[in-house]
């Protein structure tokens, strides 16, 4: 642990018999591949919640855009990539064909559509809106009750395209982290948001 938080998961031991959020991260396998845009300004930040799905799903990918050097080049995007994106119709069924991979933006809602704006590679995506509404614990307060964190929105597009029982664990480890961060006084953790 560096500055008392773990180099992996970022949170705090709370105490000796508390260590940081690891133990709590379970080890899960999709079947559609997991990239996730992460803006450079969430990359120390223990309310990360893309870093949080990203340790958890086997095969995913974390990528950190706009930092020191600002290139977006060579993104890990593949054919049968969809971008999971709150614009349009939520699907309430998966797309056919399913989609191989999905594409998150993990930053705050503004820097999320200067994202999809500036990242040519994004262009020309399909995409996938979901049905969500946030749940009443929060880590921090989202702009309107449908717009939700990063690992719920995984969550959430995992349960649409194949199922399985990725997304409860996904949902689980976020109670988790947002319990962490309630108990530990920070976070957004008494209302919608």
């Amino acid at each position: 642990m560096t500055d008392g938080r773990c180099a992996r998961c970022l949170f705090r031991a709370s105490n000796p018999d508390q260590p940081c959020l690891c133990p709590a991260i379970p080890r899960l396998v999709t079947q559609t591949r997991i990239v996730i845009l992460r803006h450079q300004s969430e990359r120390f930040r223990a309310s990360n919640s893309g870093r949080l799905a990203h340790l958890a799903l086997d095969g995913s990918v974390l990528c950190d855009l706009f930092g020191a050097d600002r290139a977006a080049a060579d993104l890990p995007i593949g054919p049968g990539a969809w971008l999971v994106y709150p614009e349009g119709e939520p699907w309430s069924a998966p797309p056919a064909p399913r989609p191989r991979e999905l594409i998150f933006l993990d930053a705050t809602w503004h820097q999320a559509r200067r994202m999809r704006q500036r990242v040519t590679a994004l262009r020309g995506l399909p995409l996938l809106a979901l049905a969500t509404t946030g749940g009443a614990a929060r880590m921090r307060r989202a702009p309107r009750p449908e717009q939700v964190s990063t690992i719920e929105a995984v969550a959430a597009a995992l349960r649409l395209v194949e199922g399985g029982d990725a997304p409860a664990a996904l949902e689980r480890l976020f109670a988790a982290a947002v319990d962490r961060m309630r108990r530990s006084g920070r976070g957004n953790v008494t209302g919608k948001g």
